[in-house]
């Protein structure tokens, strides 16, 4: 079966999920259409999702590529396509909170359009299915970059990196707010930020690395419930029993922090669970704590295993996204790529919970890359790329070829 036919491109389609006056807005508020003449805020825009869903290797790939199809660029809100020093100057120039503000306001958009795709976008398997409510996981990942002239990102003496700091819905799989920043940044200076958007009753997981005292305390008077683990070398006194040891579990126990400074930070008591966790097909002890007084041990352990969904995406966009070859180096080319990577993601995501796609994102991915520039229904396309169906193979039966008691052997 081939796919239908229409009239626009699947570029055109998938650009066409964006509202059609958002971007002259955002140029606007961003005093980006005062730096733009031919080449539009909406050009500029197109030219960067063209180069993540095709993942052009430089500036010329994407210029040449554009010029070849102009026509059917033309379709698209009347882009055009740029010349290299056009694109990186609009890069280098044009505020990058422009894109920033895009990337939220279209996953506010595709969520007002479709407010099952914000509950039901992705389910990961790794969530506990005996919680019902809201999940969240803040961690970072560092993006590594070229060390030449990149005084921004200094990270080490002869490295450069950037910081995705993220905080990701785990039942839907969609980030709930980003922050890009430099390398130096410490995780910890990050967290109030990423969890001011949580509700009462909601959960939220961290790493050590976004354990501070005095933050998990303001988290706790929301009424947030956390999870994350706990410090080496931290002073504590157990102060009551929660449960008694059972399988894995080796303790749970209500403690106090002792260290003058951090139990005035936190005077209430914690929660802390000792348990043996499977780590890399090797068990290790690890300990837990927690503002939640009423949840199994076991309950605790399985949030924290969750955790490791936001490393899969992680995995996802980086392996699959352009985000390892910059079209820039300077900190604003830098951070409209990474914010244009996760507008493309969340596109790309809309697709598959809207067509149904039962099989991965990197294979959605490539099949979306390889007919950009055809006239052929999107989601048609996509149910032609199902797995692939037929008769059964035969098993081979040599006994068949010789008669009844004349088999060798």
């Amino acid at each position: 079966m081939n796919p239908s036919r229409h009239s626009l491109t699947v570029l055109a389609q998938i650009f066409k999920l964006i509202p059609r006056n958002l971007i002259p807005r955002l140029a606007n508020e961003y005093g980006v259409s005062k730096r733009s003449r031919r080449f539009t805020p909406a050009s500029h825009v197109l030219s960067l999702m063209f180069a993540q869903l095709a993942h052009a290797i430089s500036l010329n790939d994407i210029c040449d590529c554009l010029r070849n199809h102009s026509g059917a660029l033309w379709g698209m809100r009347e882009s055009v396509a740029p010349s290299r020093n056009t694109l990186s100057n609009a890069n280098r120039v044009r505020n990058a909170d422009m894109a920033e503000s895009l990337f939220e306001s279209v996953l506010g958009a595709l969520r007002g359009m479709c407010p099952n795709f914000a509950v039901q976008g992705r389910h990961y398997g790794g969530v506990p299915r005996r919680f019902k409510r809201l999940i969240s996981v803040v961690d970072s990942t560092t993006i590594k970059l070229v060390a030449n002239c990149l005084d921004w990102a200094k990270h080490r003496r002869r490295k450069a990196a950037a910081k995705m700091h993220l905080r990701l819905n785990l039942q839907s799989f969609l980030p709930a707010f980003v922050l890009v920043k430099s390398a130096r940044t410490n995780d910890l200076s990050q967290a109030r930020e990423l969890c001011a958007g949580l509700n009462p009753g909601e959960i939220v997981i961290f790493d050590k690395a976004y354990v501070g005292f005095e933050h998990l305390y303001s988290l706790t008077r929301r009424g947030v419930f956390w999870v994350t683990r706990l410090k080496e070398g931290a002073k504590y006194r157990v102060v009551g029993q929660h449960s008694e040891p059972k399988g894995d579990i080796i303790r749970d126990v209500y403690i106090k922090l002792e260290d003058p400074k951090t139990s005035r930070k936190y005077p209430a008591r914690l929660r802390l669970v000792e348990a043996i966790v499977e780590v890399d097909n090797q068990l290790k002890q690890m300990s837990f704590i927690t503002n939640n007084m009423q949840w199994a041990a076991s309950s605790i352990c399985d949030l924290y295993k969750s955790r490791w969904g936001i490393e899969v995406f992680f995995k996802e966009i980086k392996q699959t996204l352009q985000i390892a070859d910059f079209m820039g180096y300077n900190e604003n080319a830098v951070r409209w790529q990474i914010w244009t990577a996760l507008l493309v993601y969340i596109l790309l995501r809309f697709i598959s919970w809207q067509g149904r796609w039962k099989h991965s994102f990197t294979r959605l991915f490539t099949a979306v890359r390889s007919v950009l520039w055809d006239r052929m229904d999107l989601f048609s396309m996509l149910n032609c790329c199902g797995t692939a169906r037929g008769a059964p193979r035969m098993r081979a039966a040599p006994e068949q070829c010789y008669l009844p008691g004349f088999s060798p052997g």
